[in-house]
């Protein structure tokens, strides 16, 4: 029996899920800049360090990872804390289904409920399917890195792309983590609205 699409939080177990997601992104395409696929240990460092401040969602499906959406750190200075830098991998076998869109959706929601501002995201090119979500998303195109990164015998340029959550405050808060907003009213409807939208879409 095919269950329906599930995205939530990540656990610990999903770790192997995402990697397997991730593989062969690094191996056969320059998507990401990575040239060896980490072993497990050293994803695992990688969204622990993540998830200790920032979210991480993934969307499951009979206990497969079809997909998965992060943000991270930006920049390491403290007048960057407003800012985010997102990330998002679909599995092969899970295209067309609308996934990303709502991953990114609940992603940029939960990051607006922590009390972030802007988020940012590299695309490498070339990348149309990534171009047209994030411009779908309502991001905008802010700057190319010519040539920045060499890959599979190319150079490779790669694109930001800016987003604004929010009207920037006068006096701003600092970002809560995602541990303080898991168990909120405004969290959870997060996660419910973006999971009957999903499996709407899928029928």
């Amino acid at each position: 029996m095919e269950l329906p699409l599930n995205i939530r939080l990540v656990t610990e177990a999903d770790y192997a899920g995402m990697l397997e997601v991730y593989k062969p992104n690094v191996l056969n395409t320059a998507i990401t800049f990575e040239y060896e696929v980490p072993s497990l240990e050293e994803y695992s460092k990688r969204i622990d360090n993540i998830i200790s401040h920032y979210p991480c969602f993934v969307c499951v499906q009979n206990g497969v990872i079809a997909g998965f959406a992060y943000a991270g750190l930006f920049r390491v200075k403290d007048a960057y804390q407003w800012s985010a830098e997102s990330t998002i991998y679909v599995s092969e076998n899970f295209q067309g289904k609308g996934i990303a869109r709502v991953l990114y959706d609940v992603l940029l929601s939960t990051l607006e409920l922590q009390g972030f501002v802007n988020v940012y995201a590299a695309v490498t090119l070339p990348n149309l399917p990534s171009e047209k979500l994030h411009t779908f998303m309502g991001f905008a195109e802010i700057g190319l890195f010519e040539k920045i990164g060499f890959k599979h015998g190319k150079w490779h340029d790669l694109k930001w792309y800016e987003m604004y959550l929010t009207e920037h405050p006068k006096n701003p808060t600092p970002p809560v983590s995602i541990y303080e907003v898991k168990e909120t009213v405004g969290f959870l409807d997060i996660l419910t609205r973006a999971n009957e939208s999903l499996n709407r879409a899928s029928e």
